[in-house]
């Protein structure tokens, strides 16, 4: 004699079933940074939106180690135990940790400036093993030396993350770009982002202006940066456009962030597709279109600067009457 189930109960075996297996189309995504801060916000919503605009049916795991790169490790060994299908590391000290702990899942780094240097590839060539990404090196030198142009400054000052490989690299740059330029150079390595501010008082009366790369400890605390060389009315140069929007930056230029973001997504995209990191070169932000140019009208006026109207007509953000402009 057969048993006979009643629908009830098969109804509930399914849901049961559905329930514990999950939706198989849907992949996971573990996401990363280093700390909370507008422009790695804007990267980290970037590789949101280009995954979501290609129809991929993703759960986000979105993580901020907030400056820690302990709190990273464990992130990566969070990532590691929930199986992630590709986690993204945006800034350096993440993306190591990723790196580091996730060898059979696809690691794909973001806003990291020398990749090289950092190990996480051999090569720019193309990526490492199950690691590839996008870097976002910007001109240092080139900067320094348009600094020293338009504002006459004869020493530069330059805060630094020195546990942060990204930093340590850039410092080279900043060298560089103080030797071509004829400038001094006054340094000052932090660790924490606490100690922004007393690292900027530090060196206030040692400086004419101060150079800021993509350092993230830094600008995570960028306000208190901002303030202090604000009261001594001198400038700052910004390698990262986003920080300087709320005012109090004398000039930005650099790429932004949401498009390298969105640059970075695109990786993530191929490689769900089939492509395999080893195989995708390392992603520059190297189109005019992907850049920013920020002059804060209020800050040049209070250091007694003038601007170069060539140089004010090619900006497309203007910082005037703490307003800002977009063109």
């Amino acid at each position: 004699m057969k048993k006979i189930i009643p629908l009830i109960m098969i109804a509930s075996l399914v849901l049961a079933s559905c329930t514990k297996k999950g939706d198989p189309s849907q992949v996971k995504i573990g996401i990363a940074k280093i700390v909370q801060h507008p422009a790695l916000d804007a990267a980290e919503q970037g590789i949101i939106d280009v995954i979501n605009e290609n129809g991929i049916k993703a759960e986000f795991d979105l993580q901020n180690a907030n400056g820690d790169v302990n709190t990273a490790a464990q992130i990566a060994s969070q990532f590691k135990v929930k199986k992630v299908n590709v986690a993204v590391g945006i800034a350096t000290p993440v993306a190591i940790a990723l790196s580091t702990t996730l060898k059979d899942t696809p690691v794909v780094f973001g806003t990291v400036t020398d990749p090289v240097g950092a190990g996480l590839v051999d090569t720019v060539e193309h990526g490492k093993n199950n690691v590839t990404g996008m870097s976002d090196a910007i001109p240092t030198v080139e900067h320094i030396k348009l600094f020293a142009k338009i504002t006459g400054i004869k020493t530069l000052g330059y805060i630094y993350t020195s546990n942060e490989a990204n930093s340590v690299s850039a410092l080279e740059l900043v060298k560089q770009g103080c030797n071509e330029a004829g400038l001094e150079l006054v340094t000052q390595a932090i660790s924490q982002s606490s100690e922004v501010k007393q690292a900027a008082e530090a060196i206030i009366t040692r400086v004419d202006g101060i150079y800021l790369t993509t350092d993230n400890t830094v600008f995570s605390a960028i306000s208190s940066l901002v303030d202090v060389f604000g009261r001594a009315k001198k400038p700052i140069f910004s390698g990262d456009v986003t920080a300087a929007k709320d005012g109090g930056i004398f000039m930005a230029s650099g790429f932004n962030y949401y498009k390298a973001g969105r640059a970075t997504g695109e990786i993530v995209v191929k490689i769900l597709k089939g492509t395999k990191p080893s195989e995708i070169p390392v992603r520059f932000m190297t189109d005019p279109a992907d850049s920013d140019l920020l002059i804060d009208l209020d800050v040049a006026n209070a250091c007694g600067i003038t601007i170069p109207e060539d140089l004010k007509n090619s900006a497309n953000m203007i910082f005037e009457n703490g307003k800002l402009i977009e063109k």
